[in-house]
């Protein structure tokens, strides 16, 4: 790393993140696993084995911070936002979530009105899912040393088949379970006061009753459908996808005319000049599929609320380890890991 202090862009999801983990954070930290999946995969959580159960079956744990700023934006709160997050990782790892933590810290001054209302909300969310929230923290500080409230959620799942952000094969066909970049439009908007003559709104929503009938599917062989899966936060699509061609060992290639955006999303892009691939996205998971069973993994999805706007995007190539993106025109571009996230504080 070039730098000697930590910047915003150390915790933005991008290249310079990554750097930071892998130069200091793996670097110092010695005992790393638990299970198959320990802290040096990268993946959205990691597996702890469980001795003398089923074999095969593991505890899945993740969990995440939230510094999102404003704590209210629209269609939601950070509430909704922090529980979402955590069951969508243990989610796109073929984890049923069984328990939730919850640690607050809350600038002084915070009104308790706002609070309560950030608490109705976790629970509610929660409550979509099954999944209860059992512990937790609460501290408070200065409103000199923090200028809004602070989440960390942690969550813990089971499964007896993980699904790994680098299963992908070449032939696999890459899916999105709706469109692309609302979440971080519509809070820029919000934030900054732009108005885009739209009802642009968060997509935060916890995806596991979305995504616990496609981990049933096999094919005639007995092998799952899904090959593997990540949700495209920090960073955006670009860098979700960009990581699971990495750790894949395989090229992908999208089709730029057949990932979702809303207009809105599209024309504030555009005239903001961002890379909506790189925008930030709280409700939305990309899938990799088996060939010749998109179509019933796109039944299922579309049956959903929350999936509605799922699509094919793309397929796995036997390239070397890049994305590619293909235009209308037939024009191809590379689709790089972004640097950091365009909208600062997203999540």
């Amino acid at each position: 790393m070039k730098s000697n202090t930590i910047s915003l862009e150390h915790g933005a999801g991008g290249e310079v993140m990554q750097a930071l983990i892998g130069e200091i954070i793996l670097k110092n930290f010695h005992n790393k696993s638990a299970g198959s999946i320990g802290l040096e995969c990268l993946d959205d959580g990691s597996t702890v084995r469980l001795e003398g159960f089923n074999k095969g079956c593991e505890l899945v744990m993740t969990t995440d911070s939230h510094v999102i700023t404003p704590a209210f934006f629209p269609n939601t709160n950070i509430g909704r936002l922090a529980v979402s997050g955590t069951v969508n990782d243990l989610t796109v790892m073929g984890a049923k979530p069984l328990a939730l933590t919850c640690a607050v810290i809350v600038p002084e001054g915070f009104p308790l009105k706002e609070f309560e209302e950030i608490i109705k909300t976790m629970d509610k969310t929660a409550a979509e899912v099954g999944v209860p929230i059992i512990t937790g923290d609460t501290k408070t500080m200065e409103k000199t040393a923090l200028d809004s409230i602070i989440l960390n959620t942690a969550g813990l799942g089971i499964t007896d088949s993980p699904v790994r952000d680098s299963g992908l094969q070449p032939g696999d066909k890459i899916l999105v379970t709706g469109t692309i970049g609302d979440h971080g439009i519509s809070l820029m908007a919000h934030r900054e006061g732009f108005d885009f003559d739209t009802d642009l709104a968060s997509d935060s929503a916890p995806l596991w009753k979305l995504i616990e009938p496609l981990l049933k599917l096999r094919t005639p062989e007995g092998e799952p459908v899904i090959t593997a899966m990540k949700d495209p936060t920090r960073g955006g699509l670009a860098n979700a996808l960009n990581e699971m061609a990495e750790k894949s060992g395989a090229g992908i290639l999208i089709e730029e005319d057949w990932i979702p955006f809303k207009p809105a999303v599209s024309a504030a892009c555009e005239m903001l000049g961002l890379d909506p691939l790189e925008v930030a996205n709280e409700g939305k998971a990309v899938i990799g599929v088996k060939p010749g069973f998109e179509d019933e993994v796109l039944s299922i999805l579309r049956q959903h609320p929350y999936g509605r706007d799922a699509a094919v995007i793309g397929e796995v190539t036997p390239d070397k380890k890049e994305v590619v993106l293909r235009n209308r025109f037939g024009g191809m571009r590379f689709v790089d890991v972004p640097a950091g996230d365009p909208i600062p504080r997203v999540c």
